[in-house]
Parts: structure tokens; sequence; C-alpha cells
């Protein structure tokens, strides 16, 4: 949350002009506009940020407020406080720092509310991008003004953010200037910044247009001779703003422009055509305009009389055999309108090429939203999820057309399509071959000796992706496919992989932009992987192994369609203005297909079976057959055996030695990795967690994050392998396993004793198709997390179910409307920032019915399933913190010195060491044993194992590491080390999944249960 667009809130504007505008009186605050005079035609629009083109959260600081028992308005007056020399006034003038402003901030409000109060939350909602969307009207509007030769320009007031830069949660290429107080040193409303804004577009205010939502700014611009237009709602200021132009701004046929000269054809034939065709009696004017993302079939919007439609037709010159066969467009289009596939409806196929010039064919034209940018700009997480689970959906249904039942079955012959494929290209490719490309020439030769070996036929699109599709503006179904020139009988999964390029591409790709930068997780774009096992899914077929052939021939096919583009630029037959281009992108694409050879390489030969079979060492071999019933004891024997026989599951590896070779490699690896990288890194992590970018993930972090094991993720994971269903696991199991998404689990209460999952009182009900929630949850680790996209939530579905068929788990999308995060809470005063620990609130939350897990009352059971291998977790990272506090300390102790000597020299240091490393040792095999018996046996026969383990290891961390703090005096107390950190994690997990209590008795019971 940005706090610049709390100035959206009426309460602020009323103290912004009491505290800074005194001079100036406010206008009306209904729809009233400032006005110049004079008729000047106008040249720019310069827009607003906050209020105008994303949303001004104004409520935000009201709800915060109530959340946290703070007096209303203390923000509003906080931040208005000062005047032209408050805080919030210089930190948009880049005067002060955001630190020095959240420290007056704090101060202000603190005095105003009365009370010691933390603004740090703020901090975190500064960076949450939840509510900086672009409005898609504005982001419509934008274009169409730019498509019409107008300037645009961004005028905010705006502030840096800690990195340095500034907060533009926008696409800058919509604006030919920005402009922003923070860069200039001057804010609204003083006439400077307006005028600099005028003078770097250079244009007389009278020739502009400006959209604000603040009175005083608007009449500070009016003052000038600016019109002004105030917004209270971008819907209805987008209709003014078309009344001032004079155009329309709302696409009426997107992405048309006029016809390029190379590819004019003669209008008066082909209106004698159409009239004939189609009956037309009535007069009036042919208009014709030509489809901008045509490369291939010159594409045309021809509206006579009431009638609108689309021609395509074959480029003008000489074409290689069987290209841009718009005959068998129309006959699989025509088929497939009559099998529920949506494509338009044809009208008529013309092969007489006196009409046009070359043959084409008519079709009615659909309105309807076609997105070129596959990154979906401007549009939810949940709609671009929507939208691409639609698309996915279509190609399913494309590939199960009955051929026999469509007349399709000669349409394209049957088996070997790869095959033919591969020839016909690499065919096409020599024929327009320019210069040589040693990523094709790899590739000539690579693709023929790899060809899949099993293939299914069905119709293939073949040049199926987003921008082919027409999508329906409400509801994201596919209302048309369009584009059938390259469609036959063959292969589906090449359809798939080919509709996957854009997520390998840049999104600055020239001839069409790419998800290869973006961050899909947080877009909610599924990735090229979750795509291809959605399609599987929808099919139900299991997924191919060797998908990286399938997008190496995709880029393969594609660089060689762009050198025929290339090619016919050259003779200017090409019907893109970026043809051109393509010819210089050939190669990019030809190297991102050899890449994925050597993966498909790779695959192939990781695949392939030892020459020797791997050994271990020493383990301990575990003989659960001689485990006496009665007593339920088990009996270990230790084993220095290395023949094969032995390396099998019931071998306990209980050191590095007794690893395999590979292994023991990787164990190496590992060991180095941490060493050069992770420990040397450990000042900095620290820093940024006392910083104000703390709920910012450490871009260290994620440039060294290789292991993917943190909770609650892990048991997440183990919820959705366990208990998940095929659609759930696609949606969620996968980013989760990528490292793409992070995750929550939402049982604790604190109304009660969490730990008896039994007790908790969140209700979870039916509503009309729905589960609708509500709940009170805090110490919820990891839902701050920005990348937090799944809350496995647990409540009670029926409270008059016996007790442990009560409750039910429910998998929560982070977006839905409802989530309220009150307060990150702290431990011993730390935030474990970015993923912190929440206490939230549930209001009304709906769920789709879909999303429940395992069923309704099973709750209980999957809240055990899961603690097993979470308790195991934590006590291996528990470990893995006494080892590194031990280091510490050894460190610490050979270098310190106290009392006229090396702390390695007094007895008690030495001791202290002594026994840190006997009880991590102990806790170590106690904690190998309880992973080695829940492999072997599973987790109910483990129990004792776990209990005893969840007792131990974090009693025996709290001691290893209190006593390296001891080692270090105060220092072990601050930031400068991380043991204060470690810990308060160790103790925290004294509570986390069951308190001391609960295990000791659990392993008491046990105990007396099996007797003497």
């Amino acid at each position: 949350m940005c706090i610049r667009w709390l100035l959206g809130s009426s309460q602020l504007q009323r103290a912004w002009r009491a505290a800074s505008l005194k001079h100036l009186p406010y206008g009306h605050q209904g729809t009233r506009r400032w006005r110049h005079s004079g008729g000047s035609t106008y040249r720019a629009v310069i827009f607003d940020m906050g209020g105008v083109l994303i949303p001004s959260p104004g409520k935000m600081a009201a709800e915060w407020e109530v959340r946290n028992h703070i007096p209303s308005g203390t923000v509003l007056k906080a931040l208005s406080s000062g005047g032209e020399n408050g805080p919030w006034m210089k930190f948009m003038r880049a005067e002060i720092t955001i630190e020095d402003f959240l420290q007056e901030f704090r101060k202000l409000c603190s005095e105003i509310s009365k009370t010691d109060m933390s603004v740090d939350f703020f901090s975190f909602l500064l960076t949450n991008e939840q509510v900086v969307k672009q409005f898609p009207v504005m982001t419509e509007a934008i274009t169409q003004i730019r498509a019409k030769g107008l300037q645009t320009a961004l005028l905010s007031n705006n502030f840096f953010l800690p990195n340095g830069k500034s907060f533009l949660p926008l696409d800058r290429k919509q604006f030919d200037v920005v402009v922003e107080s923070c860069l200039e040193g001057i804010c609204k409303p003083d006439p400077r910044i307006y005028k600099l804004c005028l003078e770097r577009l250079g244009r007389k205010p009278s020739e502009c247009i400006l959209l604000e939502d603040l009175g005083p700014n608007l009449k500070a611009a009016a003052s000038l001779g600016i019109h002004t237009i105030k917004v209270n709602d971008p819907e209805t200021a987008v209709k003014e703003l078309k009344t001032l132009l004079g155009f329309t701004l709302r696409t009426v046929v997107p992405n048309t422009r006029p016809v390029r000269k190379t590819m004019e054809i003669p209008k008066d034939s082909l209106e004698k055509y159409l009239r004939d065709l189609l009956g037309i009696q009535t007069t009036g004017p042919l208009e014709l305009l030509q489809f901008d993302h045509g490369q291939s079939n010159p594409t045309y919007y021809i509206k006579l009389a009431n009638q609108q439609m689309v021609l395509r037709k074959k480029p003008p010159g000489t074409l290689l055999p069987s290209a841009h066969a718009v005959e068998r467009e129309f006959r699989i289009m025509k088929a497939l309108k009559n099998a529920g596939v949506p494509v338009p409806k044809v009208l008529d196929l013309c092969e007489d090429s006196r009409i046009v010039g070359t043959p084409f064919y008519v079709m009615e034209y659909c309105s309807g939203l076609t997105y070129k940018d596959p990154s979906l700009p401007g549009l939810e997480p949940s709609q671009r999820q929507a939208i691409y689970t639609a698309m996915n959906r279509v190609l399913c249904k494309i590939h199960s057309v009955d051929l026999k039942a469509t007349g399709l079955e000669d349409y394209g012959k049957h088996g070997d399509y790869i095959t033919r494929q591969v020839q016909t290209w690499i065919k096409q490719y020599r024929a327009t071959e320019t210069s040589t490309i040693p990523a094709m020439e790899r590739l000539i030769e690579w693709l023929p000796l790899h060809l899949p070996s099993q293939q299914r036929t069905t119709v293939v699109h073949g040049d199926f992706r987003l921008d082919n599709l027409l999508f329906h503006p409400e509801t994201n179904e596919v209302l048309a496919v369009l584009d059938w020139e390259l469609s036959t009988l063959g292969d589906p999964l090449a359809d798939v992989a080919y509709s996957c390029l854009a997520h390998y591409l840049p999104s600055s790709f020239p001839i069409q932009p790419g998800l290869g930068d973006c961050d899909l997780t947080k877009l909610g774009i599924p990735t090229a992987e979750e795509y291809f096992r959605m399609y599987c899914l929808h099919m139900g077929i299991p997924p191919t192994e060797n998908w990286n052939f399938y997008m190496a021939f995709s880029f393969f096919r594609i660089a060689a369609i762009l050198q025929g583009v290339y090619k016919r630029s050259l003779t200017g037959q090409a019907s893109s203005a970026t043809a051109e281009q393509s010819g210089k992108l050939t190669e990019f694409m030809s190297n991102l297909a050899w890449d994925f050879a050597v993966k498909e390489g790779f695959r192939v030969f990781k695949e392939m079976p030892p020459t020797k079979p791997l050994t271990r060492s020493h383990h301990t071999w575990a003989r659960p057959q001689f485990l006496p019933r009665t007593l339920g004891r088990r009996s270990y024997v230790t084993s220095t055996d290395s023949s094969p026989a032995h390396a099998s599951k019931g071998a306990l590896v209980f050191s590095p030695e007794g690893l395999s070779p590979p292994v023991r490699e990787v164990y190496q690896r590992l060991k180095q990795f941490i060493e050069r990288h992770v420990y040397p890194a450990e000042p900095e992590l620290q820093s940024h967690q006392a910083s104000a970018e703390r709920w910012t993930p450490s871009p260290l972090v994620e440039d060294l994050k290789i292991f993917n094991c943190s909770a609650p993720d892990t048991g997440n994971m183990e919820v959705l392998v366990r208990y998940g269903t095929e659609e759930q696991k696609a949606r969620w199991l996968t980013p989760l396993l990528e490292g793409k998404a992070r995750s929550c689990f939402a049982m604790t209460e604190p109304q009660v004793a969490s730990s008896d999952a039994t007790n908790i009182e969140s209700s979870i009900r039916e509503e009309d198709g729905f589960y609708v929630i509500n709940g009170h949850k805090w110490w919820i680790s990891g839902i701050l997390d920005p990348r937090c996209q799944l809350c496995v939530f647990m409540g009670k579905t029926d409270p008059h179910a016996p007790r442990h068929q009560q409750q039910s788990v429910l998998l929560v999308p982070m977006d839905t409307p409802g989530i309220k995060i009150i307060r990150p809470l702290t431990v011993y005063g730390l935030e474990d920032a970015p993923g912190g620990h929440g206490e939230v609130l549930f209001e009304k939350v709906r769920v789709p019915k879909e999303n429940m897990v395992l069923g309704p009352g099973r709750g209980f059971e999957i809240a055990q399933g899961r603690l097993g291998p979470g308790r195991i977790h934590h006590c291996m990272r528990l470990i893995g913190c006494s080892e590194r506090a031990l280091a510490l300390m050894k460190a610490r102790a050979k270098s310190r010195v106290a009392f006229g000597k090396p702390l390695v020299e007094q007895g008690t240091i030495l001791a202290d060491i002594a026994q840190s490393r006997v009880e991590i040792e102990q806790a170590r095999l106690l904690v190998l044993k309880a992973a080695h018996v829940m492999d072997v046996a599973g987790n109910k026969a483990a129990a004792l194992d776990i209990a005893m383990i969840k007792m131990v290891a974090p009693s025996m961390a709290s001691r290893v590491i209190d006593r390296a703090i001891q080692a270090f005096g105060a220092a072990g107390l601050s930031n400068d080390f991380p043991l204060a950190q470690f810990f308060a994690g160790a103790r925290a997990l004294r509570f986390a999944d069951g308190p001391d209590e609960v295990h000791r008795a659990a392993v008491a019971k046990m105990e007396l249960k099996h007797g003497l």
C-alpha cells in the first residue's frame, strides 16, 4: 500500500487544504471541473497516479485504525501535519528518507493518539501491491489516446522506496513524459511542477487535459490554462475525457489500423462481390481496416451496410508450395463450427484472384477481447488464471474433435506428424535461408535423431497462442479461435508446447512480449510446466517425459517461420510492419531451441542405468520383523558391511561416510555452498531484517535459494501430496514444489488452546455452492510474505459431529476477499520478516467447494498426518541452528581474550563446548532414528519417536545457543550475530506443533502402555 494514496479520502483532502493551501479556495467536491477559456485542439493528456490510474485506498487507513484501536483520523492528521514543511511533504520532495519519514510519522501518530503507536506495519503496506493495479478502463483509454497520435504524461506526487527507486507500479512505456515530485524536488500544487511537465511535453497549457482527484491540484492546473477533469470514478472520467477529445476511448474494433500501402486491396471489386454474396441492397461505403497482428495471411476488417466481416487472404507474390493455404482454413473452421469448437462462422471461400489479387475467404466478425501481451496487464491474478485455464480447455476441446463425425479424417496424414513437420520446416528454412545460423544447423541434425516414438493423431491448430483467441470481456470464456492457416492432423503435444513459447521469451521481445522475466506466481499465470500438467489432467493422459523435445521443435519451427517472414520482407511481401526485425530474431529463437535440445539430452542421460551398483559403508540396520510385539520395542544392529545387499530402504546412515559416492559428492558440494555463500551472507541478511525493506524478500535469499524446505510450506506440500485432488495439486502443489509460491497454515486461535485441534472455533458453513469462512486466527507463519498465495485453513464444519470429525481443511487463495491481516506478531521483539507471524481475521470468506481437502470432517486426520513430517523438519532445522551456534562459539573462543588469556583456555568454556557437542549428537541420532522409522514403518509407527524428538530438540537447541550467547557476552544478544534470532526461534518451537507438555505426556502414556 502506498501512503500517498491515502490522500484520496475526503478527510485528508480537507486536512491537506487547511495545512498547505490556505491561500487557495477549494472548489465543489462533486463533478465540477476547473475550466480554462479558449477552444484549442488538445494534443496531450496528463494523468495523476493515485486515485486516477490506480485505486486510492483511503479506507485502509480507517480500517487499520479500527483494528488497532487507534482514534479515528489519526493517520490523516499525521500526514497533513506541518503543511509544506511537514514530514509527508518533505518525503514527497525527497528531502528526507523513508526511515526518517516513518520515524517522524510514528512520533506524530503517537502524539495525536496519545499512545505509543507503532507504524511498522505501514512499512509492510507500503510495498504491498494488492492495491496498485491500474484500472483497465484507464489502460484502454491511454492506448486509444496514443493510437490517435496524442501524447500522454504522468504527473505524480511520489516518493523513493528504500531501494532508491521511485514508487511507480505502472508501465512507463504508456507515457511520453513522467514527472515525479521526488525526482524534481517540487510537489503539486506548486505551479512549477505543472510548467515542468508542459515543457517536457513541448505543449501549451491550452493543448493539455489533466485528470486529477484532488481539488487544490486541479485548481492550480486550471489557473495555468490546463483543462482539468476531476476524477471521482474512472469510468465517468473516461466518458468525460471522450467528450472533450471527440473520439472513443473504448476500442470499437480492437487491434486494427488503416491498411498498409503494400497491403492495399481493390475496394470496388470487393464491394461488388460482397453485395452479390450477401444480397445487400442498401447504399453506403465499404469500410476497410487492417488487423495489425498478421504476419502471414493479411487480415482485414470490413463493414458494409450493417454487416461486419473479416477477410483473410493469401499474401501477394511467389509463395512456397502449400503455404498460406486459406482454403484449408476455410474448410477446418466450417467443420469445427459444427463440432462445437468456438470459431467464427465462415461465409464464403473465393479462389478467384481477380477480386482482391489472391484467394481469400470471408467470415463473420466476432466482437470480443484479444490479448497481445501474455502477461495480461491490468487484470487481477484470478482473471489471468481464468484466462489461461480457458485457453487450456479450448485446446483440449480441439484435440478431442471426432475426425470421422466432422469429415476431417482426410484433413492430414495419420501418424509420423513430427517426422513430417521436422522435414517440412527444414525444407522451408532452406528455401528462405539468407545466411548460416549455427544453432539451426545443429537442430537440423539433432531433431530427426530424437523423434518421439509414440504420437497421437488429432486436429492440431498449428499456431495456438493467446493472441489467436477471442475472449468474452466479462466471463473470460473463449469466444473464437482464430488463424487456422497451419492446422492439420498431427501430434497434439506440438500445439501444447507451441502455446508455451511466450513463457521463455523476454517481456521486451520485439515481435510479441513474453513472460520469461515475469513473476508468474505473482501474476497468477501458470508456468509452462503447470500449463502442460493442466492439459494432461483435462485430457486424462499421463505427462510425457520428452517435453523438452517438443519445446525444442516448437522454437525451431518458429525460427523457420521468422526466417520466411524476413525473406518476404526483403521483397515487400510480408504484411507486418515488424517483419524486417524477424531476420535478427531467427538466430535468437534457434538458440532457445538448442537450449531445450540440450536439456532433453541431459534428461536421457540421467535416466540411463548406472554402470556399477551403489554401495554404503556405514549404517544401522533396522529389523522391524524382530520387534517383540508384546512390549512394542525395536531392536537395532550396527553394521559396517558394505555389500550392496545392505544398501536398501532398511539401512540407517548416520555419518557422511556411509552415503553412496554420488550422494556424498552432493553432500560435500552442499557444505561448500553453505560455507562460501550462506555464512558470509549472514550480516547482510541480518541488516535486511532490521531495515525498512524487511517485509520484501531479500534479493540475496532469492539468488541463493536452493533448498525449498521452509515451514510451513513443507507441511502444506505434505497435505497436498497425501490428500489433495489432482486439480488441487496442479494449482497449488506444483508452484510450492518449484519454490515459486509460498503458503501458510491457519489453525491457531487466540481464544482457545489450539494445540488440541478439536478446540478450534472458526466456522466453515456451506452457502450457495460455496463454503463461507469466519474466524480469528493468530501466529499464522508466512502469511505476511508477499509471495504467500495459499492459506491452508482449518475450521469447524459440523460442531455436532463426533469430536474428531467436526473439523475440515480448506485451501483458501490469499487474494480471496475477506482476509484481513490485523498485525504482525513478534517473538521477543523479532518480527521474522518477510513471512512473519500474522494475526488474521477471516470475515465471510467465500471459497469454492472443490477447495475442500479430502472431505468434510477430515480436518483432524489431515492435521495429524501433517504434523509428523513437520516436526521432523523443525527438529532438523534446530540441529542446524545448534551446529551453527557451536561453530560460532568455537570461533569466538579461539579469537577472544579475557582475563589475560584466550577463552579457549578457560575451563568453563571448554566444558560448555564439550557439553554442546554431546547434546547435539544425542539429538541428531534420535532425529535420524525417528526419520528412519517413518521411512520404513510409517508415521503412525514412529509416533513415539516423533514425540521424543519434539521434546528433546528445542530444549537442546536452547541450551546450546544459550551457551554460545554466554561465550559472546553482550554481543551475543545483539543483531550483529544470529544467536539471538536462533534462541528466539528455538524457544518458539517449544510451542509450535504442540507445547513440550503435550509431547511429554504422549511419551509417558506410550511408555506406561508398553509396561515393564
